[in-house]
């Protein structure tokens, strides 16, 4: 089996996947953004398209307020009775864990029932053979900022119609000792029930365990090979693999969806991706193979031109804790994408911000921005405390346009300022991968070059970073970098915005 690998590239970690009438349809998290749950479908398991989000208003999983890498956190999805349902825990939010419901995956969905007796996280849903409804478990209870407990891995009946929890949850094999059993799914194959879970934690000591039982509710032993995947210790290109849902693949054969990252050298920039590995059942036990990377060949182009007044409707737009079509307007200038600076910058808790994730280790993210009165430009956001920033403003004399880059860090700051031609810019964020002999000794991660382009088409690179600063070792562990427009002060007009990846995708 040779599929595209990762999956689904970017920051889009916890997969979970379900087959349904030969079409797969796929989710992940999303933690502060909105929307929130990108869902993926394809026939074939090789071409996938995001075709919507389980939430799209801030009122399904009330993100407002979470802190960055709190909110949407590890779903899971599932067809029943005819139904759509992907179950979540919204992490530091009021509406903890809630079930969403669909007929067609794109959407529209369910504002979600809350079960108000599930205190944990990654929660799984399956069914029994009578259709009793059972919700599976990482009993790890927040307080908001910090651990209560971790009672394992938990489990409940619950009634899905009326949110209510129908029993005391019940304890269940909670894996092999390692840190962090959480992530649970449970399956029928054959005369056993099967409990896969994560475990190690979510960095380079993350694993696959399994056990099996005769019935949903367990008794369950763990198989002897405990755990069943795990990159830890080896020289692999993808790291950080667990967090596993198993699916029939296309061809007949199961696979396992879960997460892993590419680390570029020593750092990892884009985050936790979805990865794909075949799996083979040996004396009742399912035995994953190692994840391999399997980049696609072929380059993205993404461009949006925002004279089309639907150019916000892709499904890959985010913002944080609020929808994008809160933060920008298509319609105050007909012919531009508008910022107003309610917030103050791209460091604040909610900026004034709309991107898209960087899903190739060697991209181009551009953007051409009219400043006018205001400040504002192009960004690049790990969470609030990590960014990388072009902002544009008028000069003090006519015509022309102050540029500054930005590298901001916990404590730190850094910045480069230029005086270009012209009324509106065009600003660019690359991130180039050097290759491994141009660096022999140590492959130190990504490069970030900030480049703005004036009015004659001149080009002035103002810095160039060193991305390990921007990547998962020290900046955000749970999610990736996001790269667009944002306002710093007043109102700023963007013309158009395109993005360019190749290599190692």
């Amino acid at each position: 089996m040779t599929l595209p690998n990762p999956l689904i590239p970017g920051f889009n970690p916890d997969p979970s996947c379900v087959l349904v009438d030969g079409t797969y349809y796929l989710v992940t998290s999303s933690f502060e953004y909105l929307p929130a749950l990108p869902v993926h479908r394809s026939t074939d398991f090789v071409t996938w398209e995001h075709i919507g989000n389980v939430a799209t208003r801030e009122e399904q999983v009330r993100v407002a307020d979470v802190p960055d890498s709190g909110g949407v956190w590890a779903p899971t999805i599932r067809h029943h009775d005819g139904l759509f349902h992907v179950i979540v825990t919204v992490a530091v939010s009021p509406r903890g864990c809630v079930v969403f419901t669909a007929t067609d995956p794109a959407g529209p969905w369910s504002d979600g029932t809350a079960l108000d007796g599930i205190i944990g996280i990654d929660p799984d849903l399956a069914w029994d053979d009578t259709g009793a409804a059972y919700v599976t478990y990482s009993g790890l209870h927040l307080d908001g900022t910090t651990v209560v407990e971790h009672r394992g891995i938990l489990q409940a009946r619950v009634d899905l119609a009326e949110g209510r929890v129908l029993e005391a949850p019940r304890e269940l094999w909670s894996g092999t000792g390692l840190v962090a059993p959480e992530a649970p799914h449970v399956f029928r194959r054959g005369d056993h029930w099967y409990l896969m879970i994560a475990e190690g934690g979510t960095g380079y000591g993350h694993a696959v365990s399994v056990a099996r039982g005769p019935g949903i509710e367990g008794p369950f032993e763990g198989a002897p090979g405990n755990p069943v995947l795990c990159a830890s210790g080896t020289d692999r290109p993808v790291q950080c693999t667990g967090h596993a849902d198993l699916v029939r693949g296309p061809h007949g054969e199961d696979v396992l969806v879960l997460l892993g990252t590419r680390p570029a050298g020593k750092a990892t920039p884009l985050g936790r991706e979805t990865f794909v590995t075949g799996v083979e059942w040996r004396d009742g036990w399912p035995c994953p193979a190692p994840v391999e990377l399997n980049p696609r060949p072929e380059p993205l182009d993404e461009y949006f031109e925002f004279t089309d007044p639907v150019a916000l409707a892709d499904p890959g737009w985010l913002a944080v804790g609020r929808a994008p079509g809160e933060v920008a307007s298509l319609t105050e200038r007909p012919d531009c994408l508008t910022l107003t600076a309610d917030s103050g910058g791209l460091r604040v808790f909610r900026p004034d911000f709309v991107g898209r994730r960087q899903r190739h280790l060697n991209s181009v993210f551009e953007a051409r921005v009219e400043p006018g009165e205001g400040s504002g430009g192009l960004g690049l956001r790990f969470d609030e405390e990590f960014t990388v920033s072009l902002v544009a403003e008028r000069a003090p004399a006519d015509g022309r346009t102050l540029v500054t880059a930005r590298g901001d860090l916990p404590g730190m700051s850094q910045a480069w300022t230029r005086e270009l031609a012209g009324e509106q810019v065009l600003l660019r964020i690359e991130t180039r991968v050097p290759a491994p002999h141009e660096v022999p000794w140590l492959p130190p991660g990504d490069t970030i070059r900030l480049v703005a382009v004036d009015g004659s088409g001149t080009e002035t690179l103002l810095a160039e970073l060193d991305g390990r600063f921007w990547s998962v070792e020290l900046a955000a562990p749970f999610t990736g970098r996001v790269t667009g427009m944002f306002a710093e002060h007043g109102t700023v007009h963007f013309t158009d915005f395109r993005y360019h990846g190749e290599g190692s995708s």
